[in-house]
């Protein structure tokens, strides 16, 4: 069986995105050309609206910009090219981004599990990062080739955990792309620091963050877009696809794919039961779910209707002192490791390459 490695990058702002672009730079160039969102995210190159998303990005992350211009110098592209692909979800509708969320809090228990689901073509070519940023507590990443790690699934060094679903806002606005603004998160030394960053950052498009963090009882769901930041207490066991669901989210103009509605559908009558009994092995067996009368929550055909398959799953187990985390690929075990919550110095993260 094949075990994840993270891979190590450190340095700089300019320094992590060059090694980021470097581990990508092989497979790039095959990707771009079979993808339809790279050529629709193309013709934005010279739009006003982009020199907006950037002077927005300068002006509250100019560290994140600095990344995605050594991301371009490592994948050998223009800046202009990384900052467009990486303002995708501001710019077209249809990026192969989705992904179902699922977030645990019980006087017992503290879980956040996660289906990461994109480009099938991305399947075996994505890979985790261990990030470990001059001056941050850093964090370890799903990382999609050419983009900033952090609209995935993650935890950080502070003991903060984000999982990341796509929202289809159809009305963007000048302000910071929401995959930089989820980067900035995984800088964040407490839950209240990342909520603070989301609510107070002018924000171009939405992303749904769920968050918890080491030695914090709270665990919580944002949907962060250009109109409002709403925030609930997961009290219980909960699930988020790819729409807004809180309260009020209905005033903002979205696209509601059939499959997100028939995955949001489908947790609503999964989860219910799982009151008061959930566990890990109930969240796997939720995210690897294939029945129901509509599109599956687990996500493996490749005639999808939204261009996504489920390419990894991970759980977040978060304690007092840090947090347990495995990822799955295709139901197997890829990877195991408990991440101490501990700022001060980048630790020797203790990694077992486990078993079911």
């Amino acid at each position: 069986m094949k075990f994840l490695k993270p891979v190590v990058v450190a340095g700089s702002p300019h320094d992590l995105g060059r090694q980021l672009g470097e581990l990508a730079r092989p497979m790039m160039d095959a990707y771009v050309a079979q993808s339809s969102a790279w050529r629709a995210v193309a013709r934005w190159r010279g739009h006003p609206f982009v020199a907006e998303l950037r002077r927005a990005a300068e002006t509250f992350f100019p560290a994140l910009v600095a990344e995605l211009d050594g991301l371009a110098a490592g994948l050998g592209w223009h800046a202009e090219d990384v900052f467009v692909w990486n303002c995708r979800g501001e710019l077209i509708h249809n990026a192969p981004d989705g992904c179902t969320t699922l977030a645990v809090r019980t006087p017992r228990d503290r879980m956040i599990a996660h289906n990461e689901d994109g480009d099938p073509h991305l399947r075996g070519k994505c890979m985790l990062v261990d990030v470990r940023p001059d001056g941050k507590p850093g964090f370890v990443s799903f990382y999609y080739p050419g983009s900033l790690p952090g609209h995935t699934f993650a935890v950080n060094r502070a003991g903060l955990v984000q999982a990341i679903n796509n929202v289809r806002i159809r009305r963007p606005a000048a302000g910071v792309p929401r995959m930089i603004l989820a980067r900035a998160v995984l800088d964040a030394l407490s839950l209240d620091d990342a909520l603070r960053m989301l609510c107070d950052t002018p924000r171009a498009s939405g992303f749904h963050h769920t968050l918890g963090c080491a030695g914090e009882r709270r665990v919580v769901s944002v949907e962060a877009s250009v109109a409002r930041t709403s925030v609930l207490d997961v009290d219980g066991v909960s699930g988020h696809a790819n729409h807004l669901i809180h309260p009020g989210g209905d005033t903002e103009a979205q696209i509601v794919t059939a499959s997100s509605a028939d995955r949001q559908a489908r947790l609503a009558q999964l989860l219910p039961p799982l009151e008061g009994t959930v566990d890990a092995s109930a969240l796997w067996r939720v995210l690897a779910d294939r029945a129901g009368d509509g599109l599956p929550i687990y996500r493996d055909d490749p005639n999808d209707p939204d261009d996504e398959n489920t390419l990894a799953t991970a759980l977040f187990s978060i304690g007092d002192d840090g947090v347990a985390f495995e990822v799955r690929e295709q139901g197997s075990v890829r990877f195991q490791q408990f991440v101490p919550a501990d700022v001060q110095r980048p630790p020797a993260l203790r990694h077992e390459e486990g078993h079911a």
